[in-house]
């Protein structure tokens, strides 16, 4: 799976990069066959709290783009979210795909 990673007003620091990659290379478990993850993350007013965004969008082959957007006071607890929500679609497909 080719993960790509844009961060919009900061850099992201290598730790922050490798903990994005850890988590959305095991969405693979769920379903084969994905192509490839986008993950924007975002900081909305940098002077409040719950100002972090992430965004994933997956790309699957025969199916519309899987996408979860989640705010959270850090980014790891935004991708956290972010993933489980996409996690969660991802076993609706599968679901779907066993029943054809």
């Amino acid at each position: 799976m080719n993960i790509q990673l844009n961060t919009v007003h900061f850099t992201a620091d290598q730790k922050l990069t490798d903990f994005v990659n850890k988590k959305v290379s095991k969405l693979d478990t769920y379903l084969e066959g994905i192509i490839g993850a986008e993950v924007i993350l975002k900081v909305v007013k940098p002077e409040t709290v719950n100002n972090k965004i992430a965004e994933i969008k997956l790309s699957i082959p025969g199916y519309d783009n899987l996408f979860a957007e989640k705010q959270a006071d850090t980014f790891e607890e935004a991708i956290d979210l972010a993933i489980e929500a996409v996690r969660r679609q991802l076993t609706k497909v599968k679901e779907k795909v066993k029943d054809k």
